[in-house]
């Protein structure tokens, strides 16, 4: 999710039974679903709830949070990562569904883009993945161009059919 529909997610937009967040205020405009895997549900239900604000993300007064920035930089130094902004969330998530094996439609439709080519732009594949991929074609290409030993040929030859 982008961070504005993060920090503007309210709890009537969660439906915890079906596993779902719906997102009605979205950058294209247009209505989405995402799913809600066991350990965003997790951490959604431990969220405190504001008994006067219906803002799952806002501060003592209920109003929703507008700026993260520096609490967003302050987990950033204590977790020793650098050279990182919270929209690069954005591209780790649709990178690590690509190289999990997800279809780039599917990926396109969790991050809500209308087209295959802004999709693409953010499903960078590691060095190391492109290196698996085309060592499964090495493996699939050495069963049909590795000839068969000549002795395997032979024993095809003497073999009978009865019935």
């Amino acid at each position: 999710m982008r961070k504005g529909e993060i920090l503007g997610l309210k709890w009537q937009d969660l439906d915890f039974k079906l596993g779902i967040i719906y997102l009605y205020n979205t950058k294209n405009g247009e209505k989405r679903e995402v799913p809600i895997n066991e350990m965003v549900k997790t951490a959604l239900l431990r969220t405190p709830k504001h008994p006067d604000s219906p803002y799952v993300f806002c501060d003592r007064n209920g109003k929703p949070f507008r700026n993260v920035r520096k609490s967003f930089f302050t987990a950033l130094r204590k977790a020793g990562i650098i050279n990182f902004r919270f929209h690069d969330l954005r591209h780790t998530f649709a990178s690590h569904l690509v190289m999990s094996g997800v279809d780039l439609n599917t990926v396109r439709e969790l991050m809500g883009h209308k087209s295959l080519e802004m999709t693409l732009r953010y499903a960078h594949l590691s060095p190391d993945h492109k290196r698996r991929a085309v060592d499964i074609l090495n493996k699939r290409m050495d069963t049909i161009w590795t000839p068969e030993p000549k002795s395997r040929i032979a024993e095809k030859k003497h073999v009978f059919v009865t019935h």
